[in-house]
């Protein structure tokens, strides 16, 4: 496979597996994604046009916050459809190479470090949780809900092979902007899954006044460990 009139762009590398990707599934600039094959591993790779992918006109594109999203929107389609057959080590969006030849080259540089995290990840998914709180209030009530938030990032630790904490962000509740509390992103095996959202949901009603948002399950963003994996989902 060569990248004929364009750049080779690589979404994830994994080991080979035997499942199908959806037939009508497309990528960054519309085009089906392949497998490229070097040693035990697997790129999952398009052809993208020079013209928006090469060093300068992609600089360029970056600073665009549509065309920014639309890529990421189909670089995450790519990644999702992975993660329903295999164990996908997912890189950043817009990671491209002048053709093949570039694309096993990095897997060979890489391939110990590749082997070893998926090693590592194979049979797990990340999950995420965010907690609002409403507008601040009480210094008593504000309290309260930030070690309702720290109980439950440490609960929820408890059932995951390892978490990621991010700086919480505020949310509008209620028409009012409240405070973000909890920003923190788990490794759970899979076959835990339905526990670890279940845990979850049961936290729902026991803090009037905090939001309990879930997503998941996405690929190992947070935990690859890589220079080039993606900063994930937000």
């Amino acid at each position: 496979m060569t990248a004929q009139g364009g750049l080779r762009y690589v979404y994830a590398v994994c080991r080979p597996f035997a499942a199908a990707l959806q037939a009508q599934l497309t990528g960054v600039a519309g085009v089906p994604p392949g497998l490229l094959r070097h040693h035990g591993l697997v790129a999952v790779v398009s052809t993208v046009p020079e013209g928006d992918f090469a060093e300068e006109p992609l600089r360029d594109h970056l600073a665009d916050p549509d065309w920014l999203a639309a890529t990421a929107r189909a670089h995450q389609g790519v990644i999702d459809a992975l993660t329903t057959v295999t164990t996908p080590l997912p890189l950043r969006p817009a990671t491209v190479f002048p053709d093949d030849s570039g694309v096993r080259i990095m897997m060979e540089a890489r391939e110990a470090d590749f082997l070893r995290t998926l090693d590592r990840l194979e049979g797990r998914v990340e999950w995420g949780v965010r907690l609002y709180a409403d507008p601040p209030g009480p210094e008593a009530k504000r309290r309260a809900a930030e070690e309702f938030a720290h109980d439950l990032h440490e609960r929820l630790s408890a059932r995951a092979e390892d978490s990621r904490l991010r700086r919480p962000r505020s949310a509008t509740l209620s028409g009012v902007p409240g405070p973000g509390l909890l920003d923190a992103a788990y490794l759970v095996p899979r076959a835990d899954s339905e526990a670890f959202v279940e845990l979850v949901d049961r936290t729902r009603d026991q803090a009037p006044g905090i939001r309990v948002e879930l997503t998941g399950p996405w690929a190992a963003y947070s935990f690859t460990g890589q220079g080039a994996g993606a900063a994930g989902p937000r």
